[in-house]
């Protein structure tokens, strides 16, 4: 099945990755005297750059800067400074090359008459490069994802989920595939003074300065194999078209300036779209401690759905994240916000979120997810196109809970293979109930595969 000889290619890639990382890296911690059998230059090159304090296939931010210039999240977001990505990182002259990603074999199960049964997977990986190039920093960066093809018929099922569309109708009650080429950026960051940067960033594919990290990439999600329901409230501009972005940060705070095609991506996932940039958005972001990270964004959003051509969005978010280093693990949530506002309607939709988790005994992870959020008329349509004339409008106020848990197994040397599930109970108004049944419930079993790196929390 397609599913599963995608399954076993991700296997193989991350464990080829992972492989030829575990000797010079993970060894380290072994044998103290591998360390002094690293060429000189190769580890020269990665501790000068600006941001670059690594040590044995992690990083280490001492500042807000220094975790800018980390970049290991989407586009220019941020996560607190104490946060470290697990990823695989190699030093080659003046180059440090790094791999990150996660892959999710998910089998998932939902109850009542919108309820539906399916085997896919979620997934991503990023390989990137960076180099000092005089004063600044250069990343060439790109995220690519296998979902068009590890996700069947264009979505996999999320009940009460809404945004863009799969053959034509609007995808209700599940959550479109990502795009095979999720970003493809380059960025350069010029140090000004010892406190403050100037940041530049390029991509015909990325992430503007608009939410936190999507929710693929934030450490508070990091076991969850499915996308948040207010994605299209908080933070689905992650993957949009023709994105340029322009930032300053001093000590501990950072403003960004972003313009874009608003589009959302087109249901082909395997091309790049692109567009006039025709929308803007800007972002305030401030790291008050080294376990802290909140921001402020807005933005213009032209005609971003392509069943509603000619109504644009205003798109308001704010979030929180917290991150606590553990003796055995980490602790990660988020306080999140997003707003959306139909110009031509005056409708206005709100979507809240509060999700956490906690890793300990090294090997084990628990996880919530709390949503309560604002769903339109559309989800009456169900699996049926929109008729002529249709106006969408505010439908009911809906509130979803999950909590998951999984465990890693070693099986693989360089990879982090978790074997885990989640269960999600829904709420709602009373005239649901014939289409949704009285408690409508969905869960999933999974495997999860991603590159160890060695990182931990600090």
């Amino acid at each position: 099945m397609k599913f599963l000889s995608i399954s076993v290619f991700f296997l193989l890639f991350f464990s080829h990755f992972a492989t030829a990382a575990e000797e010079p890296q993970t060894a380290q911690h072994r044998h103290g005297t591998k360390q002094a059998q690293e060429p000189q230059a190769s580890q020269d090159s990665m501790q000068d750059m600006p941001g670059m304090q690594h040590d044995a296939g992690h990083h280490h931010a001492a500042t807000f800067i220094d975790e800018i210039l980390h970049h290991s999240t989407a586009g220019t977001s941020a996560q607190p400074n104490s946060m470290d990505e697990p990823m695989i990182m190699r030093p080659s002259g003046k180059w440090l090359f790094m791999f990150h990603g996660a892959a999710f074999l998910s089998a998932l199960q939902q109850s009542g008459p919108r309820g539906y049964d399916k085997i896919f997977s979620t997934n991503w990986f990023m390989p990137m490069a960076q180099r000092q190039i005089g004063r600044g920093q250069l990343t060439l960066r790109t995220m690519l994802s296998l979902e068009p093809a590890t996700v069947t018929n264009r979505s996999y099922p999320l009940l009460f989920q809404q945004g863009e569309t799969a053959f034509g109708k609007p995808i209700n009650d599940g959550q479109h595939p990502h795009d095979f080429i999720m970003e493809l950026a380059a960025l350069y960051d010029l140090r000004l003074s010892s406190n403050a940067l100037l940041s530049f960033y390029a991509a015909p594919v990325g992430d503007p300065a608009m939410g936190p990290s999507a929710y693929a990439h934030r450490a508070s999600a990091s076991e969850n194999p499915v996308a948040s329901l207010g994605h299209h409230l908080q933070d689905s501009t992650h993957i949009v078209n023709d994105v340029v972005t322009a930032g300053l940060a001093y000590k501990k705070a950072r403003i960004e300036v972003s313009g874009f095609h608003g589009r959302e991506p087109d249901e082909f996932r395997w091309n790049i779209d692109h567009g006039a940039v025709d929308s803007w958005s800007t972002r305030l972001t401030a790291q008050p401690g080294q376990n802290w990270s909140a921001q402020y964004s807005f933005a213009h959003l032209n005609s971003p759905e392509d069943l509603h051509p000619g109504e644009d969005v205003q798109r308001m978010t704010a979030s929180i994240t917290y991150n606590r280093p553990l003796a055995g693990g980490h602790w990660a949530s988020t306080l999140l916000w997003g707003r959306n506002r139909v110009l031509e309607t005056g409708q206005v939709f709100n979507g809240y979120l509060a999700e956490s988790m906690l890793q300990f005994s090294q090997r084990n992870r628990v996880w919530g997810r709390i949503e309560n959020l604002d769903r339109t008329s559309e989800l009456l349509l169900g699996k049926q196109p929109e008729p002529a004339g249709f106006d969408e409008t505010l439908l009911a106020r809906i509130q979803a809970y999950t909590a998951g848990y999984d465990r890693e197994f070693p099986l693989v040397p360089g990879l982090s293979t978790a074997v885990g599930g989640q269960v999600s109970f829904y709420a709602k108004p009373d005239f649901l109930i014939p289409i949704y049944g009285e408690h409508p419930v969905g869960a999933i079993l999974f495997i999860r595969v991603r590159p160890k790196g060695d990182a931990h929390t600090h």
